[in-house]
């Protein structure tokens, strides 16, 4: 019994021991946390005006495309210089000639026909006047003389064959100018398709051309983007947006100046979106007189728009990666501590959300990232703007 007891006394009094010593030992020193302040950028905002701004894309098209066809027949003679895929033109320029030899002798033919009948209706004038004269003769009145005695008949046959005659003349004029082929705008060559020597025939295809005065971009918007944009109507003459176009030519950024001129008025099937047309005056910068772009702008460049819309009143514009997951921003209050404010924003585009309720004149919004936003966090500004 006694080597049973032993172990197990001695294991009680160490039991009891370590108890004591537990309970008797001092309560360790507590010692005050440090508050670190976390370092933060701010931005004072206040109530102001903002232009919303509405984007789209599109490729610039010109305004006015056209496929020459030749209307009569006959041999190249000639071609402009500048009738080359890439060349441009002056309204009016002579762009290519073809052989105008029979039109010319067909004209020729036209002319000497209109003499002769005119000499004919002369001829008839004269012995229509000596038929009345020898009608007089008879004493009787001119009412009564029958239509062939006084030859009225032939006088109207005449002045038919003169007219006629006269638009034979006016054919072949009009087909003779038609041998020369000019360019009825300002405008580039983007087609050839025939040179000098081939015979052409009516109807066959000598090229494409299309304006350069200006040109147009089609630019889709949605529901949303359409109600950041005064309304458009075909009705009102209100001033249309300006548009800025964005595209990167040769590896560098470069922007354009366009205006909205009108919206096609309908609505796509395919993906719901309404077109409104944005119009480049110069897109090639080759008017003199012109003071628009300076920088030319390819047919068939893809670009970028950004439409100039509603302007929205006591509005605070925000930067977008300082709004929170639940329309939240962390202000500064009076105390450097981070507050969590709940806000609304029915507006916002590339670089800004706008706030019109949650915020108050002169708020410190933190704009700089952060970690994890804690209410009550405290805070030190580094750095603030308006």
């Amino acid at each position: 019994m006694k080597k049973v007891l032993l172990p197990v006394a001695v294991l009680g009094a160490a039991a009891v021991i370590s108890i004591i010593i537990t309970i008797m030992r001092p309560a360790p020193l507590k010692l005050e946390a440090p508050d670190t302040a976390v370092a933060v950028k701010t931005l004072l905002v206040y109530a102001q005006s903002a232009n919303l701004l509405v984007e789209s894309q599109g490729t610039v098209l010109p305004s006015t495309r056209t496929k020459l066809i030749s209307e009569v027949s006959g041999a190249v003679l000639s071609l402009s210089p500048e009738f080359v895929v890439g060349g441009t033109f002056e309204a009016g320029d002579i762009l290519l000639q073809l052989d105008p030899t029979d039109y010319e002798v067909a004209l020729q033919r036209a002319e000497a026909r209109l003499i002769s009948m005119n000499a004919q209706a002369t001829f008839e004038l004269a012995r229509a006047t000596q038929a009345q004269k020898e009608w007089a003769m008879t004493g009787r009145p001119t009412a009564e003389a029958p239509l062939l005695a006084l030859r009225e008949p032939y006088i109207a046959e005449a002045r038919a064959n003169v007219l006629q005659a006269e638009a034979e003349v006016k054919q072949a004029k009009l087909k003779l100018a038609r041998t020369t082929i000019r360019a009825p705008y300002l405008g580039m060559v983007s087609a050839k398709t025939v040179d000098i020597g081939q015979y052409v025939t009516v109807a066959t295809p000598l090229g494409e051309i299309f304006a350069i005065d200006f040109a147009e971009v089609r630019l889709p918007l949605t529901e949303k983007d359409l109600a950041r944009l005064e309304l458009i109507s075909h009705s009102n003459n209100a001033e249309l947006p300006s548009v800025t176009l964005k595209a990167t030519v040769a590896s560098k950024p470069v922007q354009w100046t366009a205006q909205i001129v009108r919206s096609e008025g309908v609505v796509d099937q395919l993906n719901r979106s309404q077109y409104l047309v944005a119009q480049i005056d110069d897109p090639y910068a080759v008017i003199i007189d012109s003071v628009g772009n300076s920088m030319p702008l390819l047919m068939g460049t893809f670009v970028r728009a950004e439409i100039v819309g509603k302007t929205i009143d006591n509005v605070y514009a925000i930067p977008r990666h300082a709004l929170m997951e639940g329309n939240r921003v962390a202000l500064v209050d009076s105390d450097q501590r981070l507050s969590l404010t709940p806000v609304e924003s029915s507006h916002g585009d590339e670089q800004f959300y706008y706030v019109n309720a949650g915020l108050v004149d002169g708020s410190e919004i933190i704009v700089s990232a952060m970690g994890a936003a804690i209410e009550g966090m405290l805070v030190r500004p580094v750095g603030s703007a308006n």
